[in-house]
């Protein structure tokens, strides 16, 4: 059977695949045409050498010519919403509305944008100027290429050719190598077919883009310890991410992954007496919300003894065991999600609502909802709180402020932590303690709220203490933050000002904020 080309040294060519598979539809088990190729080590060789030689010359292109990019693909996605949008949804089985077309879509188009901007403005360089030491400094290109490895939960908005990691590591001029997921490598396909045309079109090195579809474990371990990548960015399950991570700090390469999370809510008495009625349908809501399928999904939620917990329990319960088995994105992912199930209930959890079941055609799973107690919990921290990647949600039942406190402590590195108190302020002693506890444990700490949804902002932080992600003081969302990842720190010792960087020069560029002797000058642009 011929498989579809790769994007290969600045060009769609067959190369020399070892192996092909095709993705399957996750709603009816039905595998999909066409096939697509694994990669074999002659086309990562080729690939990794073409994009080390555009890595200079692309260091070296003007930042206007970067933006006109990000912002001519930015507008080739949005002219293929329709296709792009009716392709991810066979793929992957998310809903065409609102999730892939009224949210994705944009989200993926907007970061582009931002990315864009953050590049006009100089923002991501973080320019640094002090006059009396004769030093300057700024973010700058790493002149190799950036590896990206995109997850199987966002065929737009984080795909390797289109997320946020490859915003980012094109707007610090970088090349990028992407590597698609297998679950919708045709969505992938036509991403890399626009970028590609728009990166040409705007004077970009042909090699800027490149990318393959698969490749066996091994090699792509070997992919990630090539000293000749820059860095790597990469959104997955924390076995693959480790793995990677070993590898690239074998050779000293930056790897950014964000890998797991169980995202802690804390239900403190207050809230549950004021609305915990409505409390319960809105963990339902989040916990079911795209199967279950999101790193911020509320994966253990702490709720206090009582009688207004008991009362959530059993109205969280009756949601979860009425609720009908959901479209997972693979077959591996329903595996993963059954081992993972057991695996709690042989720690200790027992089963509070819902089936824990895989019936249904396709890949599917019946949201379930488990629970333990305090005690037990804090007696096998580690084995129950593992990731379960779906519609799963245990519950852990907790006496009292100080039980709370010890819960939070106990709790490994997380993308969030959510505490709901109540609005009379009655809870506000136990919110500070709890909170002070959680807060050196998550990365974006959140009051009142359930953790799902995750705001494209420079203010955001989408990425937490390890394990959630390898390196705790990055964030894979925002702009400029996220493109730093991908940036190195350059410093100037007494050159001449034409001899500087634009943004580092005496005179300042319009619209560029630098810090000059300790003071910020104009105001930011990203």
């Amino acid at each position: 059977m011929t498989t579809e080309p790769i994007l290969l040294a600045g060009r769609w060519q067959a190369g020399t695949p070892f192996g092909q598979f095709r993705a399957v539809n996750p709603a009816n088990g039905e595998a999909l045409a066409p096939a697509f190729p694994r990669s074999g080590a002659a086309d990562i060789e080729q690939m990794v050498a073409a994009a080390a030689q555009a890595a200079d010359a692309l260091a070296a292109t003007p930042p206007e010519r970067i933006a006109a990019f990000l912002e001519a693909y930015a507008d080739a996605i949005d002219a293929a919403k329709d296709a792009l949008v009716a392709g991810a949804h066979e793929e992957t089985a998310l809903p065409v509305a609102p999730r892939l077309a009224d949210v994705e879509l944009p989200r993926t188009t907007g970061q582009l944008r931002q990315a864009a901007q953050a590049v006009r403005s100089h923002a991501w360089t973080h320019p640094v100027i002090d006059t009396r030491a004769g030093l300057r400094s700024h973010f700058a290109p790493l002149h190799k290429p950036v590896l990206v490895l995109g997850p199987n939960n966002f065929p737009l908005a984080f795909n390797a050719v289109a997320g946020s990691d490859f915003a980012s590591a094109i707007a610090a001029r970088n090349p990028v190598i992407a590597k698609a997921h297998p679950s919708h490598p045709a969505t992938s396909r036509r991403l890399a077919e626009l970028a590609h045309v728009a990166a040409l079109a705007s004077g970009l090195p042909a090699a800027t883009v490149q990318m393959f579809y698969d490749v066996e474990p091994a090699l792509g371990l070997r992919l990630a310890g090539d000293r000749r990548i820059g860095a790597i960015g990469f959104t997955g399950s924390r076995g693959a991410g480790l793995a990677l991570k070993a590898a690239a700090d074998a050779s000293g390469i930056p790897i950014y992954a964000e890998m797991s999370s169980v995202n802690p809510v804390f239900l403190l008495p207050g809230a549950l007496r004021e609305r915990g009625a409505a409390l319960a349908q809105d963990f339902f809501a989040s916990c079911t919300l795209g199967s279950g399928q999101f790193c911020t999904n509320p994966g253990i939620v702490l709720v206090p003894t009582g009688a207004d917990g008991d009362a959530f329990v059993a109205q969280a319960a009756q949601k979860f065991a009425a609720a009908a088995p959901m479209v997972l994105f693979s077959a591996g992912v329903q595996g993963h999600l059954a081992n993972a199930v057991q695996a709690l209930r042989g720690a200790g959890a027992r089963v509070a609502g819902g089936a824990a079941d895989t019936a249904g055609p396709g890949s599917r799973y019946a949201p379930t909802l488990l629970e333990v107690d305090a005690a037990s919990f804090l007696a096998r921290a580690g084995a129950l709180q593992q990731e379960a990647f779906g519609p799963v949600s245990l519950l852990v039942r907790f006496s009292g402020t100080d039980e709370a406190v010890a819960l939070a402590r106990s709790f490994d590195g997380n993308l969030t932590g959510t505490l709901h108190a109540a609005a009379d302020g009655s809870d506000d002693a136990a919110w500070a303690a709890v909170a002070a506890a959680l807060r050196p444990r998550v990365g974006r700490l959140i009051a009142d709220k359930w953790p799902t949804g995750v705001s494209v902002s420079a203010a955001q932080q989408h990425g937490g203490p390890y394990p959630s992600t390898s390196h705790a003081g990055f964030s894979a969302v925002g702009m400029p933050g996220a493109i730093r990842r991908f940036a190195q720190l350059q410093s100037y010792d007494n050159l001449r000002d034409d001899r500087l960087p634009i943004e580092l020069r005496d005179a300042n560029p319009a619209g560029v904020q630098r810090c000059v002797d300790g003071l910020w000058t104009e105001r930011a642009l990203a």
